[in-house]
């Protein structure tokens, strides 16, 4: 059972935190483009697919840390410090995205239809998608080398 959901997890991982991971790092440098031509639907259809993406997917993403939780107690390992910090990592990816990074979006994209959005709030977006990808960088490194496991890996 165990090697099933830590497939199930990994999949999820895969199939659910990579788009958003590009999506997201996508999403500035378009909606520079969208705010450099004004009136083109285009680059603003990209935007907004962009941002779906981003919330779908961070919708379909909570399965990665139910499945990780559920994998940790068949092994076994649910008090090991490396998988205690990816936890509390994961939780602050997912406030990062819920936070900052969706809501920051959404503000371009109102921000296209006609108020004024500064270059400030396109690099601030940046930045914080850059946190939220080097947080899953991160988690997925301690996924991976589990550093003080007891597991053999």
């Amino acid at each position: 059972m165990t090697k099933f959901l830590l497939s199930l997890h990994v999949l999820a991982a895969i199939i659910a935190v990579g788009p958003i991971t590009v999506a997201a790092s996508m999403f500035p440098p378009s909606a520079r483009k969208a705010l450099a031509e004004p009136g083109s639907e285009r680059a603003v259809s990209a935007l907004r697919l962009l941002h779906r993406i981003c919330r779908v997917y961070g919708g379909v993403g909570i399965a990665v840390p139910v499945l990780g939780f559920a994998t940790a107690m068949s092994m076994g390992v649910l008090k090991d410090a490396w998988l205690i910090v990816s936890m509390l990592l994961t939780a602050l990816a997912a406030i990062v995205l819920l936070a900052l990074v969706l809501p920051r979006q959404e503000e371009i994209l109102e921000g296209v239809g006609g108020s004024a959005v500064g270059p400030q709030v396109t690099a601030r977006l940046a930045m914080f998608t850059g946190v939220f990808n080097l947080l899953w960088a991160t988690v997925t490194i301690l996924m991976i080398v589990r550093p003080g496991s007891s597991t053999g890996a």
